[in-house]
């Protein structure tokens, strides 16, 4: 029998999947500091199927190139609209994509005239989550204004503004630049209803002239040219299951 028909050995997994080499990871199950489905692992030699073992390394989900998952950040350039494909012709997030083989799902949406951060995947237990509401990620947007701006907009928008399908709070609020009659906004929510941060910063007489998603829960956009993509990170995936409970 081969080693696929019984298994693939768990300390080759994980250094398949990035954790270390054969020997560290080896000392990480002796450790007691995996585990797979739920379960600490300390012998030597288990065999998993890494296509569908939930492995965890110190509580941190571990994704395996088996599993055929992918983890992709974008830099959705203003103009373009947030769906895979789009009838009316229009650039679509899928054409940054369309070489790929995978089938991607897009987490959440921008509208078309804000740029920045979306994730693509091709997870989509994790993709629902992280769209979800109930499960509380926290998306970080920074917003182009017309200053100057008052000392209690911040206040006023964490205590919450009433909009016309109800209330919404910002988690957190700061002002990060000012340059002449330009102020820069960061605004941490942790829900997503359509044009939510617009609507918020209008409602307290400051329209946004520009908009820009920053972060989606622990991943952020760092120098990502837009129209450009990168594969997440093992800690980002990890963070992210961890956020929402997988």
């Amino acid at each position: 029998m081969t080693e696929s028909d019984e298994g693939i050995r768990l300390q080759k997994v994980l250094a398949g999947a990035g954790i270390g080499s054969r020997r560290a990871c080896e000392e990480l199950i002796d450790a007691g500091r995996v585990e797979v489905d739920g379960r600490t692992v300390r012998t030597q030699g288990v065999r998993v199927d890494p296509a569908k073992a939930v492995i965890k390394v110190d509580g941190m989900r571990v994704t395996t190139a088996e599993a055929g998952l992918v983890y992709l950040a974008l830099n959705k350039p203003r103009g373009v609209v947030s769906t895979m494909t789009d009838p009316q012709g229009r650039p679509s997030i899928g054409d940054y994509v369309e070489n790929r083989r995978e089938r991607l799902f897009h987490v959440g949406r921008l509208d078309v005239d804000t740029e920045g951060l979306i994730l693509l995947t091709n997870d989509g237990e994790l993709a629902h989550r992280l769209a979800h509401p109930s499960y509380g990620v926290l998306k970080t947007y920074v917003a182009e204004v017309n200053g100057p701006v008052a000392r209690d907009v911040g206040r006023t928008l964490r205590d919450g503004v009433e909009l016309d399908d109800g209330p919404v709070k910002a988690d957190s609020f700061r002002v990060v630049d000012r340059a002449g009659g330009r102020v820069m906004l960061e605004i941490v929510l942790h829900e997503g209803r359509k044009h939510i941060v617009r609507r918020m910063l209008e409602a307290v007489g400051y329209p946004v002239q520009r908009l820009s998603r920053t972060y989606v829960g622990p991943v952020g956009l760092g120098d990502l040219r837009p129209g450009t993509t990168r594969k997440l990170t093992r800690e980002e995936v990890g963070k992210l299951y961890r956020d929402v409970g997988l």
